[in-house]
């Protein structure tokens, strides 16, 4: 009898809006200290392993540099990937091609380190502080200077991060308001519309932090399109996982592109900074593609990578046909399912 009055209440309980709702609670308090946990593992303290460098100039005579390259290593507690080049020209081309981080060479006896903010502003900020304190210890004060500083409207080099967060986020938002208020459009309108609010909302960041807030001097034309192929991007990804789990798909869309895809861009921290496996993946999530074109579009402009506008609209591409295919299905079925009950209901009636 308790048996029976237990299962019949669990079946009272899981039919009601409170097992839901006693769901989302639980599912609230994990995302919370997952979303804490995933920020704080990649930012709070980070920690270089492999930086690469240029250094130029004969190799055999170069003493002082190594004992440079030693005591930075040691300060670091990283290693300095040197990649050597035949001129400074060379190497200041590596570093427009985002090769390399800095560039090492030796002039009187004192070593010169050249850092890039705009390649990395964690990264030229570590170095800065260590080449000073390195240098003197070894009797050879070390040069330092920054060849290709951030824009003085973003003087901690975050303004990217931030846009493509925002172009990140409000990209899958846009989709869940159109599944709520708009679930009756086709497929292919639904595509449309989340097309549309891209390339709208893509303008309105690029407006705001260039024209409005003059945070950032933007290649306009090129900053919104990656932004509204981010945003489109991120919609049909929130879109996909709608038709293949229904309505808990904000929990995979929420895990790939926040706890994960924005922590692992390079944003905030940049890669040679983040846990290794945090680095190698964010390269081929949508945040971190948004990031690297961003980046190269606004601080390396004529140096620009196709690989991450190939990442953007592979994902894009791929969530777009699920959606596609599985929605007709799913509208399919539904339209079976009513024409059936219709058809029942038109026999009882006859009956």
């Amino acid at each position: 009898m308790k048996r029976r009055t237990l299962r019949s209440a669990w079946h009272s309980f899981t039919g009601s809006p409170y097992f839901p709702a006693t769901v989302i609670v639980f599912i609230v308090a994990v995302a919370a200290g997952l979303f804490a946990g995933s920020y704080t593992y990649a930012m709070a303290n980070p920690t270089p392993r492999h930086i690469p460098t240029a250094v130029t100039g004969a190799p055999a005579s170069q003493l002082k540099r190594a004992a440079f390259v030693a005591g930075m290593e040691r300060a670091l507690g990283a290693s300095l990937d040197l990649e050597p080049f035949t001129t400074y020209a060379r190497a200041h081309e590596a570093v427009e091609e985002q090769r390399v981080f800095a560039i090492l060479q030796q002039h009187g006896g004192r070593p010169e380190l050249d850092v890039s903010s705009a390649s990395g502003a964690s990264v030229a900020e570590l170095l800065t502080q260590a080449a000073p304190a390195v240098g003197a210890r070894i009797g050879a004060p070390a040069v330092v200077r920054d060849i290709n500083p951030v824009q003085k409207g973003d003087p901690r080099g975050l303004a990217i991060f931030y846009i493509s967060l925002a172009s990140v986020v409000v990209g899958f938002v846009g989709s869940t308001q159109l599944a709520v208020n708009a679930k009756a459009l086709p497929p292919g309108r639904r595509i449309a519309f989340t097309a549309a609010y891209a390339l709208l909302g893509g303008f309105a960041i690029a407006a705001v932090v260039d024209w409005g807030l003059g945070a950032l001097r933007l290649p306009f034309a090129e900053s919104w399109l990656i932004l509204a192929m981010t945003m489109f991007t991120s919609g049909m990804v929130f879109a996909m996982f709608s038709v293949l789990i229904g309505r808990w798909a904000l929990l995979p869309t929420w895990g790939l592109m926040v706890l994960l895809g924005n922590p692992s861009s390079g944003g905030a921290v940049s890669w040679p900074l983040l846990p290794s496996l945090l680095g190698a993946i964010g390269r081929w999530l949508p945040p971190g593609a948004a990031v690297n074109a961003q980046h190269t579009a606004v601080y390396f402009g004529g140096h620009q990578h196709a690989f991450p506008f190939l990442v953007l609209a592979a994902w894009a591409v791929v969530a777009s046909t699920v959606f596609w295919l599985r929605r007709d299905r799913a509208t399919a079925k539904d339209g079976r399912g009513a024409a059936g009950a219709g058809a029942g209901a038109s026999a009882g009636a006859g009956a």
